[in-house]
């Protein structure tokens, strides 16, 4: 009778430890090891706030990461913050760390491992990476940087981000045109492959404004055009401030400012540029950066936005000024016309007088500036965080879901033999 009654508490341990095991989550590790700070911290910042972890199957999250990349994490029960002291050090060991601690962590604290700064460790499955850089995969735009330490730098990030998706049970891609991009590089993976774009912070979103008409534009107020982003070789914002400058000498009141931080050697090419067509700076300005919240008044101020970049993955800045019911000058290269669709007027970006075509169009066509900033702003609706962050994790579960199958097995035939 003390055996049976023994046998009979015994299998129903294993019956509470098998329903227990049915109903527990997903624990989710993420590794940000390799996120100082940026669009990357942005990113996961609104994936955590945004996700319905009880609708996402997770039980907990554990974030591995420095210091100031955490601070941005809101604070959620289910959200672990653990700060490794090696990641506060050089990249030599934040790279050690990873190679060496990660993979035991992440066996000990979770199902599957995130990596989304692109680079995952291959002694740990699975792990699902993302890709958020095309610089490295578009070999021309490369070139524009020449011999220097920043091609250098973007030649061992191709090597290292190419390894990483060829390892990853799955990769995570923001744009149909990234995807592509990536898989010319790569060839096949072995995982699988998603695309998943991002959001727009909801701060960015303001109704379009009513239009002025061409007579209502003077050199004491003229059409105030705004660029957002960092100086940088592919961004071309001397091509721009050439068009704005031919349409001044033509006598459209106009300007342009520029606003973001800068690559060094860029910024000297834009300062000469400016310099030579501007002196007093009446109509072209360079702001230099703003602190990220401060950029909806930005927007707000502006008449019309320019983005001139030919090398994008999904661009942030395109979004917001979409949100922020702005008429477009866009890019023409992808994956600009894949974000903005028939919402703006193109051009190449490498061409000025193509540039200063379209912002004719805009300066005279005040109707023309109504329906693509409408259309646009319309279309910023759908990229939502909370969507996002929805399939995101969805994804993270359905690459999950067979080692938790395995483990379900197990835990049944440890249910069976009890």
């Amino acid at each position: 009778m003390l055996l049976l009654t023994h046998a009979a508490a015994a299998g129903t341990v294993c019956l509470a430890a098998l329903s227990l095991s049915l109903r527990i989550g997903m624990r989710i590790g993420i590794d940000a090891s390799n996120l100082r700070g940026g669009g990357g911290v942005t990113h996961l910042a609104a994936l955590l706030s945004h996700v319905d972890v009880a609708d996402a199957g997770v039980e907990r999250v554990i974030v591995w990461g420095a210091s100031a990349a955490l601070r941005r994490l809101a604070e959620r029960h289910w959200l672990v913050k653990s700060n490794p002291s090696e990641l506060e050090r050089s990249p030599a060991h934040r790279l050690a760390w990873r190679h060496r601690a990660l993979p035991r962590l992440a066996r000990d604290e979770c199902d599957i491992l995130f990596a989304p700064g692109g680079l995952c460790t291959d002694r740990f499955h699975p792990v699902v990476t993302m890709s958020r850089n095309m610089l490295p995969f578009q070999l021309r735009e490369m070139s524009r940087y020449g011999i220097s330490r920043m091609l250098l730098r973007l030649g061992i990030l191709r090597t290292a981000q190419r390894r990483s998706f060829q390892i990853a049970d799955g990769v995570i891609f923001l744009s149909g045109f990234a995807r592509d991009s990536v898989l010319r590089a790569t060839g096949p993976l072995r995982g699988r492959t998603t695309v998943i774009p991002h959001g727009v912070e909801s701060r960015f979103f303001e109704e379009p404004r009513r239009q002025r008409a061409t007579a209502e534009f003077t050199p004491e107020d003229p059409m105030r055009l705004l660029y957002v982003s960092i100086v940088d070789v592919y961004k071309h914002q001397w091509n721009v401030a050439e068009a704005v400058a031919r349409l001044r000498q033509e006598g459209l009141p106009i300007s342009l400012e520029l606003v973001g931080d800068a690559y060094p050697p860029a910024a000297r090419r834009l300062r000469r540029s400016m310099s030579a067509r501007d002196p007093q700076e009446r109509f072209l300005k360079y702001r230099g950066p703003v602190e990220h919240a401060d950029l909806p008044n930005c927007y707000r101020a502006a008449d019309g936005f320019v983005f001139a970049s030919s090398c994008e993955n999904l661009p942030n800045i395109l979004l917001e000024a979409m949100a922020s019911g702005l008429p477009i000058a866009c890019s023409n290269r992808p994956p600009m016309p894949e974000v903005l669709g028939q919402a703006g007027v193109y051009f190449d970006p490498l061409r000025p007088q193509q540039i200063e075509t379209a912002l004719r169009d805009l300066f005279h066509d005040a109707e023309l500036r109504r329906h693509h900033a409408v259309a646009a702003h319309e279309r910023a609706e759908q990229f939502s965080w909370s969507a996002c962050a929805r399939d995101t994790f969805r994804f993270l579960g359905d690459v999950c879901e067979p080692r938790s199958q395995a483990s379900r097995s197990g835990d049944r035939m440890s249910a069976a033999l009890c």
